[in-house]
């Protein structure tokens, strides 16, 4: 039974990720004002399709929560060369009976196009598929083929594709869904 793989708190005892220039620490509130920053980036709600304003206090709470969470990963994605933020990485909307999750990176605008999604993107697909997770999955809006690239050099196979999901400055936009299997190559 895939259901015995893993528990629901497979991500109780979430682990800091280092990478060759990036680590991957635990969200916490620490990165508060980073992360507020990050959300309220205009290239960043596009990429992310995020139509609503961001409150701080919401942000807060979010922030504080994240380790309540054991079913989920929530980690910020840090330079390792002078602890800036980069961004987010998350393991989300785990399904424990078919041994599987979801997966979603956010970079603010001044780290994209330098290899840090790779980076990130390569160290959560390890991890994930290291802690019995036999899918990962994706959605990644038609716009954004850079993101697309990352994924296929992390190891994601494009399955379809959702019409017209996110409606953009006046356009609709359709949601590529990808994933990674723990047997695929990468």
């Amino acid at each position: 039974m895939l259901g015995a793989v893993i528990g629901a708190d497979v991500f109780r005892d979430q682990p800091t990720l280092t990478g060759e220039r990036v680590r991957l620490e635990p969200l916490t509130p620490a990165v508060r004002d980073d992360y507020l920053a990050t959300l309220r980036d205009p290239e960043v709600r596009r990429l992310t399709g995020s139509h609503d304003e961001v409150h701080p206090v919401e942000v807060e709470m979010w922030l504080a929560s994240r380790q309540d969470h054991h079913d989920r990963a929530d980690w910020a994605a840090v330079r390792i060369a002078d602890n800036a933020f980069l961004g987010e990485a998350v393991i989300n909307l785990l399904d424990v009976d078919n041994a599987s999750a979801n997966y979603r990176i956010l970079l603010g605008s001044p780290h994209m196009n330098r290899g840090y999604g790779t980076e990130i993107t390569r160290l959560v697909v390890d991890y994930a598929l290291s802690v019995g997770l036999h899918r990962l999955s994706l959605g990644v809006f038609d716009f954004n083929p850079r993101a697309r690239r990352v994924y296929e050099k992390c190891g994601f196979v494009l399955e379809g594709r959702l019409r017209d999901t996110l409606h953009w400055d006046g356009e609709w936009h359709d949601e590529l869904i990808m994933s990674v299997l723990a047997g695929d190559p990468r």
